[in-house]
């Protein structure tokens, strides 16, 4: 999500829980201030329509500055990666939608196609997505693939390979961002020998699909709230706002228990140390009987039509009880609601709405 161009989102297969038993995880995410320039001829925003795509969960949207909205997700299939574009955040509801990457038959990013994001950096476009071999379905690693045209629905994306990380284990969920001219990668994987499934991890980029330097643990699942069902941390998403940098990210397992929680750093911090970041003791974005939205998560940020209002972007089911295993559940449905703020300058995530109905036929793509 972001204000400006390059800165700041088969058959039944093996479930999540055998994968991870015996093992001890904002375009660019970051926001700048927008500009002052043709702010009186911004559109006001429209009131958000829920669920805003149906069965599209891991939800990211990047506002360009052609003036499109770009949106893609996770397909309930696992096997491809979608993008939809709309001048308006409710079009993407209605938006055609195309296949820009499909997984391979065998090897390398042949399963698990999961939680892309697109974003913009140096010219060029970048998805960062999380897959599996075809014959080792569970052996999950961060990808990306990149696409010199201005148009992403044109040209070629290549695939750039696997983002190396210090380990080779469990890992997925990358996010990039901009800070003071260092560019960095959020992300979540497991580290040998932790009591965990996985952690977040941070480290500096030599470019986008390369790391530099060391790479810290800004989180593990520690309180009670993110170790329901498996001990999570995941699906990190950056906010730039008022002095300080908000990192939200998922925690617990992906069924009613799926929640939200919040580290934050000072803007003038060291990124890089640890002890730099603080974490929220409770989470800030839960399941609600009352609007009967349920474990929403995986976040992004984006900003409304007028440029300015912060918009928080997530998926929830609209039940709580499933059949088996929640990952085989087609229904996390992306939706969008204005992000509030407190007095003292952190965000205030409010309640999962309520769904709306509306016909979206008259939507402006």
């Amino acid at each position: 999500m972001s204000r400006d161009d390059d800165l700041p989102a088969s058959t039944s297969p093996p479930t999540r829980r055998l994968m991870l038993k015996g093992a001890a995880l904002a375009a660019g995410a970051l926001a700048a201030t927008p500009g002052t320039a043709g702010a009186s001829a911004r559109p006001k925003a429209a009131p958000f329509v829920n669920p805003l795509v149906r069965q599209r969960a891991d939800p990211y949207i990047h506002r360009h500055a052609d003036g499109f909205y770009y949106f893609t997700a996770t397909v309930p299939e696992y096997d491809r990666i979608v993008l939809r574009r709309s001048r308006t955040l409710n079009g993407l509801a209605t938006a055609a939608e195309a296949v820009v990457w499909h997984k391979h038959a065998t090897g390398a990013m042949g399963a698990h196609i999961w939680a892309p994001e697109i974003h913009r950096i140096g010219g060029k476009w970048y998805v960062y997505f999380a897959s599996a071999p075809a014959e080792s379905v569970w052996d999950i690693r961060i990808w990306v693939l990149e696409n010199a045209n201005p148009d992403p629905f044109k040209g070629t994306w290549v695939e750039k390979g696997q983002v190396k990380t210090a380990w080779e284990t469990f890992s997925l969920d990358a996010t990039t961002f901009s800070h003071r001219g260092t560019r960095y990668l959020v992300w979540a994987q497991h580290e040998p020998g932790m009591d965990n499934n996985t952690a977040l991890w941070l480290s500096k980029m030599a470019n986008p699909w390369t790391l530099t330097g060391p790479q810290i643990r800004l989180s593990t699942p520690e309180f009670d709230w993110e170790c329901v069902g498996y001990k999570v941390n995941e699906g990190p998403a950056v906010l730039a706002r008022n002095g300080r940098l908000f990192l939200s990210y998922s925690a617990s397992a992906t069924d009613h228990h799926y929640c939200m929680g919040l580290l934050t750093v000072d803007a003038d911090a060291d990124l890089m140390d640890p002890a730099n970041w603080s974490k929220s003791p409770a989470p800030v974005f839960t399941s609600n009987d009352t609007t009967k939205q349920y474990g929403p998560g995986h976040n992004c940020f984006t900003v409304a039509e007028d440029g300015r209002s912060d918009v928080l972007v997530y998926h929830a089911r609209q039940y709580k009880e499933i059949t088996g295993d929640p990952l085989n559940d087609p229904n996390r449905h992306t939706r969008i609601q204005k992000l509030g703020w407190n007095p003292d300058g952190t965000p205030d995530f409010g309640i999962p709405v309520a769904d709306t109905a509306a016909d979206r036929s008259k939507e402006s793509v």
